[in-house]
């Protein structure tokens, strides 16, 4: 496919949380990463708004471990706080996605070019992206390679099945829906011998919920000065 890239993503350490709910005290991240991180990853390889990027699957390849750190975050108030942050240690995923264009944007319809983005999207990850790649978190860095999805052993190779709950699954912004409205998604994830399927964000197992209206801002429409 002309529209699909595979690659791998590793780090440290992973915080991957709700945004909606992970403002100030403790956090603890989920066991997987989310659809909406995976999709942040991908974004920071390359990126352009003609475009969308959808993960398809991702593969878990080394065991999930937990680890605590203590924390002294900032208060709103001022000063400091005392939280105890639960990570992911030890991460690797490898990640298959494809680009789908963005139908709101038809002012960049001339920009539709599959074999061009492709290959700028695969020498960026040659090179380990356009910029930085975050594991959920700004002090959680990751970093990203070529590789062939589903190539070399994983922990969860032969595991079977394993559910993970009720998830966040990603954010659906005006500019990719064609309402002026930001949704929130959750689903219910199930790996099956490592691999999650995610699926896509109008799938109608994707449970949807408005978060508040937001009206959207692409960049073309916003008041340029020419400083030549």
């Amino acid at each position: 496919m002309l529209n699909e890239i595979e690659f791998k993503v590793y780090g440290r350490y992973a915080l991957f949380t709700d945004p909606i709910t992970k403002i100030g005290g403790e956090k603890c991240s989920y066991h997987i990463p989310t659809y909406e991180a995976i999709k942040g990853i991908t974004k920071s390889i390359y990126w352009k708004p003609s475009f969308i990027w959808h993960i398809d699957k991702i593969r878990i390849m080394k065991r999930i471990r937990m680890e605590s750190k203590s924390a002294k975050p900032l208060k709103y108030v001022g000063g400091n706080d005392l939280s105890i942050y639960t990570y992911l240690s030890d991460v690797e995923y490898q990640v298959l996605a494809h680009f789908e264009w963005n139908a709101f944007r038809a002012d960049l319809a001339d920009d539709r070019n599959d074999i061009k983005h492709l290959s700028v999207a695969e020498r960026m990850i040659e090179k380990g992206g356009r910029q930085d790649i975050f594991l959920g978190t700004r002090e959680c860095q990751g970093y990203v390679e070529p590789c062939k999805f589903g190539d070399k052993q994983g922990f969860y190779d032969d595991y079977g099945d394993l559910s993970f709950g009720l998830m966040f699954h990603g954010f659906s912004y005006p500019d990719e829906i064609g309402v002026n409205e930001l949704h929130r998604r959750l689903w219910r994830p199930i790996m099956h011998n490592g691999i999650i399927e995610f699926p896509n964000p109008n799938d109608s197992s994707v449970l949807r919920s408005k978060v508040r209206d937001m009206d959207p801002h692409p960049p073309s429409s916003m008041k340029l000065e020419d400083i030549s």
